[in-house]
């Protein structure tokens, strides 16, 4: 039985020993700098962002224990400073009992809100009454999860984005949700017959600044980390 026991605590070393390394909160592995990832958030600063149509540099958002959230009744959208076409956008997000955000990619200086130009991808508490297509991970109010995949209020999510030459997809958790072609009549038909068509700039930005939504009044609490990116050719 000592032998067995022996044998089972080495192969667990061994076991050990041969796992990948994983990233601490808001930090990269080896693996991923080899591979073109870059942090879009430090866990400790507003560096790289700023406010929708203007150079503040923090729009109101602070950090905290690792996370970047806004501040009720201060912020605004916290849009990044660089601009990005093609990306896999990897983040953890978690947000308030029936709180409401989202994430926006291509979003361009025009209009009066991140949503005018910036297709979204929905971050919400389900339990918020929203019909599928703004529910977590749709896009919202054009495209509806395949499922649910939210974890309970309170945990961190994961959320990815997608975006090749127009074809985007959504994954929560591990799961791809949403897929879709920018490019395509049938995405142009549903935005026509949304609420999008009143803003002609719509999905139209080739490329376009990560936004990250401060929503409602006086706001909803929500918290994002591990935001990090690779761009794609």
């Amino acid at each position: 039985m000592k032998a067995l026991a022996l044998g089972l605590a080495v192969a667990s070393l061994l076991m050990t020993a041969a796992a990948p390394a994983f990233a601490a909160d808001n930090a990269l592995t080896p693996a991923e700098k080899a591979d073109g990832w870059k942090l879009l958030f430090d866990g400790k600063s507003t560096a790289g962002w700023k406010g929708f149509k203007t150079e503040a540099p923090d729009a109101g958002w602070t950090v905290k224990d690792g996370a970047l959230g806004p501040t009720p009744k201060v912020s605004k959208d916290l849009v990044s400073k660089e601009n990005f076409e093609n990306f896999e956008l990897d983040f953890d997000w978690k947000i308030s009992p029936k709180g409401n955000s989202g994430v926006m990619f291509h979003v361009i200086p025009v209009g009066d809100e991140t949503y005018e130009s910036g297709p979204e991808y929905q971050i919400l508490d389900n339990a918020h009454g929203e019909p599928p297509p703004q529910q977590a991970a749709s896009l919202f109010a054009l495209y509806p999860p395949s499922k649910d995949m939210t974890k309970p209020v309170g945990e961190f999510n994961h959320g990815r984005i997608v975006v090749d030459h127009g074809k985007v997809q959504h994954w929560l958790n591990g799961v791809k949700v949403v897929e879709y072609d920018m490019n395509s009549a049938e995405f142009k038909a549903r935005v026509a017959a949304s609420k999008f068509k009143r803003w002609p700039q719509f999905a139209t930005g080739k490329t376009g600044a990560i936004a990250l939504q401060m929503h409602g009044e006086p706001g909803d609490p929500v918290w994002f980390k591990n935001i990090k990116i690779k761009v794609l050719k």
